[in-house]
């Protein structure tokens, strides 16, 4: 089956896309408002973009209208995020978190999500969470160009927490250990943790 995209509305490419380019890490991105008021919301157009420096890119797309997320916004108004990795049992939870509150509207109070002051950032971290990544903004910028759909935000990596449980020997990270939610297409999410997982050794 050859799928022409050209002939295709955005919705269609969407589904296309985002059903077979699976599975997608989910970003949970915690920010403060330029009021001090704190938004929490999923994103699985998300990824890890280069170690140096150690930087991720979380990409929002435009709400209809081409109005910003809140996410988006606070982000420009503050320069900081955290990136929150949520395991299978906060699914419901983060969820959750995907309802078009209004701005201003705390996900964390309205959904029942524990919150932990930042670190090395005013913007709290969500509490349970299998890892989170403390950022500051290192670029933001609309794509494409002309009529944008989305917006590329990149964060520089300042701090990560960790549970404690994923660690090995001597504090190293096993990552046979990590189960994270992810993102299929439609409304289907799976675990990292599966029996079929294996290890494949690069050839030298």
């Amino acid at each position: 089956m050859l799928i022409d995209f050209a002939g295709l509305k955005p919705v269609q490419a969407y589904e296309w896309m985002s059903s077979l380019i699976v599975p997608r890490p989910i970003a949970w991105v915690s920010t403060l408002d330029a009021e001090g008021r704190p938004n929490l919301a999923p994103f699985s157009f998300f990824q890890m973009i280069t170690g140096k420096p150690p930087t991720l890119m979380v990409c929002p797309l435009m709400q209809r209208g081409g109005k910003l997320k809140d996410t988006v916004q606070n982000i420009a108004a503050t320069g900081e995020f955290v990136v929150n990795l949520a395991g299978p049992a906060q699914a419901q939870l983060l969820n959750a978190t995907s309802f078009p509150f209004e701005a201003g509207v705390s996900e964390f109070e309205a959904c029942g999500v524990e919150a932990v002051t930042g670190t090395l950032v005013k913007a709290p971290r969500v509490q349970g969470a299998v890892a989170s990544f403390e950022c500051k903004l290192a670029q933001l910028q609309p794509y494409p160009k002309e009529d944008p759909s989305c917006h590329l935000v990149f964060g520089q990596v300042l701090a990560a927490h960790v549970d404690d449980a994923l660690l090995g020997p001597g504090g190293v990270l096993d990552p046979g250990q990590v189960d994270l939610l992810f993102r299929m297409g439609g409304e289907w999410y799976g675990k990292t943790q599966s029996e079929n997982n294996f290890t494949l050794p690069r050839p030298r």
